[in-house]
């Protein structure tokens, strides 16, 4: 790579640190076996920081390795391996209890109707999201979760076509579904199946409170001090790291490292969430709509982002893969844009 190409791309992440939105940017990608790591502003490129939902990238390959070891099908009902005292009323919908109907595919796909335990508002008006960013830091459990999910309306029966409804409460159920098939915690999980076979050195799940390794995030213009969330949240959303580990995890995801490479094209049956996004089967595509791109040139890509600002996708098309974070809770698409402007220097001849 040229020293032209390189500052081009430095200069994308010093353009959207503005010390207003993002304080701090890191990102790394591979082209065609050429790597860049790049940081900005608060952040360095060795400096951990939360990936928050792209998390659960590690949670769907870690799914996806049982199922090769015949351990799991994706089929399963999940009454299987969740007792019953935490699946009764989990999904009472107009009147008709679905709970025992919940499969993992529902899970990983967001397709089981479940509400979001930490985004979605209950009886008091209020979500855990509301609380936690006003400054509410604080711990739950996985049963907390769960119970809170069971005060809030699912939102239609499972695997209804068509449908799907993002819910971190989905993948909660999925690391205690790990969990139980192998005995050990999600953490070691991470650790043996992912973290140590790719020497991810500066990756590891968040479980100490009193851990000030990572960068901290920031909500707005003021840095958010939430690690007792950031404790609580597991499967769905509590792992650390830096952009050249989340680069060596998203290619090894993509190349058949870590599951068979044919299961990729099954993960790849999309619905909508929240626009440009769809989700597959325990990943997300990230698409643009023609208004914004009309000569196509954005390629779309497949893989998880965070609402911390963390990202990690790879183009097919393009054979790219990029990962990084903006740090920032209250503008999660600035990170998109970042990885557009990143892409479209990286595509330049």
């Amino acid at each position: 790579m040229t020293t032209e190409k390189e500052k081009s791309l430095q200069a994308v992440l010093d353009k959207i640190v503005d010390s207003k939105k993002v304080f701090g940017t890191s990102f790394a990608f591979k082209k065609d076996g050429v790597t860049w790591q790049g940081a900005s502003g608060d952040l360095t490129i060795d400096r951990p920081y939360f990936i928050a939902s792209t998390t659960k990238l590690f949670t769907t390959a870690i799914i996806l390795k049982l199922r090769a070891e015949g351990k799991l099908s994706l089929e399963d009902k999940i009454s299987k391996y969740i007792d019953a005292s935490i699946l009764s009323g989990l999904h009472v919908y107009k009147g008709k209890d679905y709970s025992r109907e919940l499969s993992v595919r529902h899970l990983l796909s967001h397709t089981s109707g479940l509400p979001d335990y930490f985004q979605d508002k209950g009886a008091s008006g209020k979500s855990l999201e509301d609380e936690i960013m006003a400054g509410n830091d604080q711990f739950w459990t996985f049963e907390q979760a769960i119970e809170k999910s069971k005060r809030i309306s699912p939102l239609f029966v499972p695997g209804t076509k068509g449908k799907a409804k993002y819910s971190d409460a989905n993948f909660q159920l999925l690391g205690k579904i790990i969990e139980t098939i192998t005995g050990k915690s999600y953490s070691e999980n991470c650790q043996e199946r992912i973290i140590q076979p790719l020497d991810l050195s500066k990756t590891y799940l968040y479980q100490d409170a009193t851990d000030e390794t990572p960068m901290m995030l920031y909500h707005k213009s003021r840095k958010l001090n939430i690690p007792k969330a950031m404790t609580s949240f597991g499967a769905d959303g509590g792992i650390v790291s830096v952009s050249a580990d989340m680069l060596v995890f998203i290619e090894a995801f993509f190349t058949g490292k870590l599951f068979p490479l044919a299961y990729i094209a099954e993960l790849q049956e999309w619905n909508r969430i929240f626009p440009p996004m769809r989700a597959g089967v325990g990943i997300h595509l990230f698409k643009l709509p023609r208004i914004f791109d009309p000569a196509g040139a954005i390629p779309y890509f497949i893989g998880h982002s965070g609402l911390s600002g963390a990202l990690a996708f790879y183009s097919p098309k393009e054979n790219l893969y990029i990962a990084g974070t903006v740090n920032q809770t209250a503008h999660p698409d600035i990170s998109f844009r970042t990885m557009i402007s990143l892409t479209q220097r990286i595509l330049k001849r």
